[in-house]
């Protein structure tokens, strides 16, 4: 499971590094033709939308320092975890303060967690992360990243279930889009994710053994998070937090849904089956 002997793994426990870059205008208007942003935005002018920090303070590897699967190579920043597949489980942020186009930011992250755990489908080894944005006017958001590593499924298993779930809620908005390679690859591009699941189907289908290309969890979350907002233009984020359930792929329609609550909402995206893939909720002020 591990290329080092798991006592090992505390040593990368307050292991950290520090990335600044400048909040600057043509990343989110990439972000926003991705988003077919074609008429008013629904985003405060002048403002770093809610989740657009994802497009800022990248880590820059270098291509010598990648792994086969796109991803940095092991025992970097994250610890030297050898289970085959990463996945971005869970996050949450708090928007503290605004951020504005033009502002310098630094972004400081942490490993705060290692455990390892026992699932349905094998070992799981989770990594908690928090990343702390400061701008000029001090800490602007804290951000909490849970990752986990897993083996890849046996060969009889499949990632297409075809059981429904519980009833689920009428939404108060929707939307079905399909999140063809063409949208996959250009959200890779904008975030500087080199993980080959998202647009190398040759790698997600024979080697890593997904049924197709995957959809970004953070892509699937931004979506969420635009549903929201185009219902509420120039809504104040002041919390988000979502859960990945199941893999999306490229070759299935995803549907997105989302319902007012008392100074928030409830968010979710479907499968074909109608299957939740990520849950989400925000509260704004």
């Amino acid at each position: 499971m591990l290329s080092v002997p798991p006592e090992q793994l505390f040593d990368w426990i307050g292991r950290n590094e520090t990335h600044c870059d400048e909040v600057t205008a043509p990343p989110l208007a990439r972000l926003a033709a991705l988003l077919n942003h074609t008429g008013c935005s629904p985003w405060q002018a002048d403002t770093l939308p809610p989740l657009g920090h994802w497009l800022y303070g990248l880590p820059t590897i270098a291509q010598a320092q990648l792994s086969g699967d796109g991803h940095p190579k092991l025992g970097q920043f994250l610890p030297p975890i050898s289970l085959p597949r990463r996945m971005w489980a869970a996050g949450s942020v708090e928007f503290l303060h605004p951020i504005r186009i033009g502002d310098s930011i630094r972004k400081y992250s942490v490993i705060e967690a290692i455990e390892e755990k026992k699932g349905r489908s094998g070992d799981l080894v989770f990594v908690k992360l928090r990343h702390d944005v400061h701008c000029p006017a001090g800490l602007a958001l804290r951000e909490t990243q849970e990752l986990v590593y897993r083996n890849k499924p046996a060969a009889s298993a499949s990632l297409l279930e075809s059981a429904t779930e519980d009833p689920l809620p009428a939404p108060d908005w929707t939307r079905t889009l399909w999140p063809d390679p063409v949208l996959l690859f250009r959200f890779s591009a904008v975030t500087f994710n080199s993980h080959r699941i998202h647009f190398d189907r040759d790698y997600a289908v024979g080697v890593e053994g997904y049924p197709g290309l995957v959809v970004h969890g953070p892509l699937i979350a931004i979506l969420l998070m635009d549903l929201f907002l185009q219902n509420h233009p120039g809504a104040r984020i002041t919390r988000f937090r979502f859960r990945a359930q199941r893999p999306l792929f490229d070759f299935q329609p995803l549907t997105i849904c989302g319902i007012n609550r008392d100074a928030g909402a409830e968010l979710w995206a479907l499968n074909p089956n109608r299957q939740i893939a990520m849950s989400a909720e925000l509260s704004h002020g």
